[in-house]
């Protein structure tokens, strides 16, 4: 009883292990590398204020890519 038992819970981990993986859990690369570098409130600012401008700037990339698609014939 206890194998199987241990087997189950050993499943569910695993299951939950790959689910996470997939759905982008655990891609936030930058977050310890950002806490010790941004550690002030200044700095802190300039890095929300650096995220908007990317942020900007990859909506524009797809936006760009939209326009061009409806633009070319097909």
């Amino acid at each position: 009883m206890m194998l199987g038992v241990s087997t189950l819970l050993g499943a569910f981990g695993l299951f939950a292990l790959l689910w996470g993986h997939k759905t982008g859990q655990f891609e936030d690369k930058h977050k310890f590398l950002d806490g010790a570098l941004y550690d002030g409130e200044e700095e802190l600012k300039d890095a929300v204020m650096m995220q908007k401008k990317r942020e900007e700037i990859e909506k524009k990339k797809r936006d760009k890519r939209r326009e061009d698609k409806r633009v070319m014939p097909d």
